[in-house]
């Protein structure tokens, strides 16, 4: 019964296999649960700061914001590549970094350059692997990343594009649209859009005053367009770490059942080696017993 002891063996450790990614999957589902809370818990805040920002660009058409400066002298382009810091979670990191290269690729094509912020592990050694600079990077952000993990790094980013140094910021990221579906974005962060700094008639009626600045209109539209530009990073940041847990739990689920599916088959084909093992002995014994009778 080698064979069989064999199949046996492999059945332990399909089950043992089975505990582990039963477990992560357990985890993965309460983690995703305080995650979503965060990312929606971000989202007001983000939506504050960007209708004061409005409403204080429209306040000031004579100054101009270098955040919102199109400048197309420099042919560097910034890549804020936000990814997970672990693995296990399906596709997820794959095909924003899938789409990372696309769009790398688009840029070497034209003849420009890039750089790069990596915020997570694998965003981090992948970038590092095809060549890319990267600037600054932020990793082991842990299960509640704070703003205050993600200025540093991000704020490279910014006074380079401040300075000249940089044209274009892309922030690359995995939207969370629900538990089945994460979306991979490239969207364009700097310089800011006009339709980012959009308002509704409501939000003009609302927001709809005179200010006295201090010190000056440029020093407090610029540190609010900053602090802008950083609620959408970490916005992004907790977007993807409920788009994480959610593909996580996803993929322990589909291990869980294919161990048991995989259990099954394996079981069955112990006991057909079992019953064919049985069989023989059976037939040998009666041989044997007619042999002596005869």
């Amino acid at each position: 019964m080698a064979v069989g002891k064999e199949i046996r063996g492999k059945i332990k450790s399909f089950e043992n296999t089975k505990k582990i990614t039963k477990a992560m999957e357990m985890v993965s589902a309460a983690k995703m649960r305080r995650a979503q809370e965060r990312m929606r818990a971000s989202r007001p805040y983000a939506d504050k700061i960007r209708n004061i920002a409005a409403n204080l660009s429209q306040a000031n058409p004579e100054y101009q914001s270098p955040y919102m400066r199109r400048d197309a002298t420099s042919k560097v382009s910034g890549f804020i590549v936000v990814t997970a810091d672990k693995g296990l979670c399906g596709g997820l990191n794959t095909n924003v970094l899938r789409a990372v290269t696309t769009k790398l690729r688009e840029v070497q094509a034209a003849g420009g350059t890039a750089q790069a912020v990596a915020i997570g592990n694998k965003g981090n050694g992948f970038l590092n692997r095809i060549g890319v600079k990267v600037v600054s990077q932020a990793t082991q952000l842990g299960n509640a990343p704070t703003l205050d993990m993600l200025i540093g790094p991000v704020k490279v980013m910014l006074d380079d594009f401040v300075a000249g140094k940089v044209d274009v910021v892309y922030l690359c990221y995995t939207r969370f649209i629900n538990t089945m579906t994460q979306e991979p974005v490239i969207e364009q962060l700097l310089p800011l859009a006009s339709t980012r700094l959009a308002q509704t008639a409501t939000e003009k009626a609302q927001y709809g005053w005179d200010y006295l600045y201090e010190p000056d209109a440029a020093t407090v539209i610029d540190e609010l367009l900053t602090r802008y530009v950083e609620a959408l990073v970490f916005t992004a940041v907790a977007e993807n770490m409920a788009s994480e847990q959610s593909a996580r739990m996803v993929a322990m689920k589909a291990a869980t059942e294919n161990a048991g599916s995989l259990i099954g088959e394996l079981k069955l084909v112990y006991n057909k080696t079992r019953q064919a093992a049985i069989t023989t002995e059976l037939s040998e014994i009666v041989s044997g017993a007619a042999a002596i009778s005869g």
